[in-house]
């Protein structure tokens, strides 16, 4: 069923039973009434009428010229729907998202199957809600997300606190600050405003009091029951983004339910993402509803259950518009086997396990507290410096083994570990391993890193001081990669107490002391598997074009002030002025985001974030500009922030908040 007629319904209320009126998209194939149709559905804070209209306008035209109805709704407290938003996946969020769904099922044009999709926020819900059981939903495909919140998203990792929870939490302010638009809700858009901006939580205080893996976090996590989980899941994720764990911890958890698709992509939907090759989501998904929304024979479940790229060694370029590599399918994900390394007595890493009983070589490691700036984002948005650079910057400040020239490629897929005793002098301290490709002229690549919180080295639920000088043994997991090392390049393992601004530093510098005897790195071979072809949209630019009225920029920047003995790393997005041509409303956002430390001092550390967003169209505009702050003592992390707003160059709402918050083992 292809090249059905539709319309576009620009707003469509949605009256939950608690009263709360949602404000929808739709996308509705014509004649539905009469030849009733399935519906996918989307369920996100990030507003239909501006924020992601431009990928919504590239995907759910296409959905309904097949005959597939979308139906994309804003969170309350967002876009133009009621109420203010209170918090993250909670258990609000998910009952509604519920009772949109037994909505959708019941409207006389629907076939009474729904499928939910999202990409991060919406990738993640549409998990948790399938793990809720609500009759009418089919099948999901989530893009760029996770099945444990605690480990796998933007708040910490193995115990370490992630600057990007921060970043995050001063866009979810400035988000959430922004005003309806009055066109769709008329002249209650000032008193919808007004009552955002004063309730809206400020995420980062939630999170923060939430620094081990307890039932906060447990909570809409499906690892901690995959059973629950009945539908069919198709996962999708890029090499290139922070959520890169989750198809293969999906197709693991959930067997022969999950098909996992991995391609070299930053945070974006497959058919616009960066680095290429993209891979061809209309189709892919037209047929994964067409099956489980509608019934159709087309065999999409007898197909393999992983389909990965394999990159070939790729280069850190500032900008990596396509990266070499080959797809590869596994009929069913298993534990791969590893092949493994050691590090002999000169340093170099050699295939094979540590020799038992070794005598120990202890080497001293304290790496400057600024080891980090070649990390990039968690997250990745753009195919530039957000990605990791060159990683010879870091591993001047890491202790650094790796092999003699390979004389044949090796090919890995799936989750390399990292065995090491160690013992340091303090009861909490950070270890970062990377994974690192060596090419023939020097230039290195990350493959895949991990990082560690000691006192979380035997689980994030009840962490446990390291006791000072004390050797301990440590296994640390790093992310999954597909990863092919080139004949002639090394394989380099990395070690540091710092990665700095990816991780925030823990109360003390004690700097660890490393058996290198003990070392011991496992990969995980590719193994059996078949070679495919993962199609590629025709469309090379499948994005519509908004009216420009100014350019878009960005700039990152490393700035060390030898005087003050300090680095600071400097972050400026701005999105441009652009017009929808269909609603005449405009928008802008400008983040400017600066962290700064001195590298011989934890304490020091600061992040600042600073949002500023535009909204305007004749005769109407409004401005909010959030702040959003992180310091520390030794005792206590302090966070603080504000908001103020304007309409039309005129203050009519301002607020600050300071919040201080004990350092739990952190």
């Amino acid at each position: 069923m292809t090249d059905r007629s539709f319309t576009v319904i620009e707003n469509e209320w949605i009256m939950l039973k608690d009263g709360t009126r949602l404000a929808a998209r739709v996308w509705m194939p014509d004649n539905a009434e009469v030849d009733p149709v399935p519906a996918v559905f989307e369920f996100l804070p990030y507003r239909k009428r501006d924020g992601t209209s431009v990928r919504d306008e590239s995907t759910y035209p296409v959905f309904a010229a097949a005959g597939i109805a979308g139906v994309r709704v804003d969170i309350r407290g967002s876009g133009e729907s009621d109420g203010v938003i209170d918090g993250e996946y909670t258990e609000l969020e998910l009952a509604n998202a519920c009772e949109l769904i037994a909505w959708i099922a019941e409207q006389p044009w629907s076939n009474g199957s729904v499928g939910m999709m999202g990409i991060s926020w919406g990738g993640f819900n549409c998990l948790q809600v399938a793990a809720l059981r609500p009759p009418a939903l089919k099948a999901v495909i989530s893009i760029a997300s996770t099945v444990d919140r605690y480990n796998d998203d933007i708040h910490y990792k193995n115990g370490c606190h992630l600057s990007a929870q921060l970043s995050w939490a001063a866009t979810m302010l400035a988000y959430q600050s922004r005003a309806p638009d009055p066109e769709i809700v008329g002249e209650r858009w000032k008193e919808m405003w007004l009552e955002r901006l004063e309730k809206e939580p400020f995420f980062m205080e939630e999170w923060l009091s939430h620094q081990r893996r307890d039932d906060f976090w447990k909570h809409g996590s499906i690892r901690e029951d995959f059973s629950a989980l009945e539908v069919p899941a198709l996962v999708i994720a890029g090499w290139a983004d922070g959520y890169r764990n989750t198809p293969l911890s999906a197709a693991e958890g959930l067997g022969e339910k999950a098909k996992a698709l991995i391609g070299p992509w930053i945070h974006k939907y497959p058919h616009f993402a960066w680095p290429k090759p993209r891979a061809d989501f209309h189709g892919e998904a037209i047929r994964w509803w067409n099956r489980w929304l509608r019934g159709e024979e087309n065999g999409i479940e007898e197909g393999p259950q992983v389909r990965a790229y394999i990159l070939d060694a790729v280069r850190p370029a500032p900008r990596r518009d396509r990266d070499p590599g080959f797809w590869i399918a596994k009929d069913a994900w298993t534990q791969p086997e590893m092949r493994c390394f050691y590090v002999e007595q000169f340093g170099t890493l050699m295939e094979g396990m540590p020799i038992p009983h070794a005598p120990a070589h202890d080497v001293y490691i304290k790496s400057p507290l600024d080891t980090g700036t070649a990390s990039g984002e968690w997250f990745t948005l753009k195919p530039d410096a957000e990605l990791a650079i060159d990683q010879r910057i870091d591993d001047a400040g890491s202790l650094t083994f790796q092999t003699a020239p390979l004389a044949q490629a090796q090919d890995y897929l799936g989750r390399p570990v990292v065995t090491v005793t160690l013992s340091c002098t303090a009861e909490i301290a950070n270890l970062c391993a990377r994974l690192v490709d060596v090419h023939p002229d020097g230039t290195a690549t990350r493959v895949s890193y991990g990082v560690l919180n000691l006192a979380h080295r035997d689980g994030n639920t009840e962490p446990t001081p390291m006791k000072p000088g004390e050797k301990t043994q440590i296994r640390l997991v790093l992310d999954a990669c597909g990863y092919r090392f080139g004949e002639g390049h090394r394989i380099r393992l990395s070690l540091s107490t710092a990665y700095w601004p990816t991780i925030l530093p823990a109360p003390t510098d004690p700097g660890l002391t490393i058996d290198i005897a003990s070392i011991g790195l496992g990969l995980p071979k590719l193994c059996v598997h078949d070679a495919i072809e993962v199609k590629e949209p025709e469309n090379p630019d499948p994005l519509p074009h908004y009216i420009e009225h100014k350019p878009a920029a960005t700039r990152r920047q490393i700035m060390r002030d030898l005087s003050a003995n300090r680095t600071d790393y400097r972050i400026h997005e701005d999105t441009g002025l652009f017009e929808h041509p269909g609603t005449g409303l405009s928008t802008r956002q400008r983040r400017d985001e600066v962290w700064s430390i001195s590298p011989d001092d934890p304490l020091s550390m600061r992040g600042v974030s600073v949002w500023t967003c535009e909204m305007e169209r004749p005769g109407w505009s409004v401005r909010t500009a959030s702040t959003a702050t992180i310091t520390c003592t030794a005792t206590d992390w302090r966070v603080g922030g504000s908001v103020v707003a304007y309409e039309s160059e005129e203050q009519i709402f301002e607020k600050t908040f300071v919040k201080t918050i004990p350092r739990d083992f952190m």
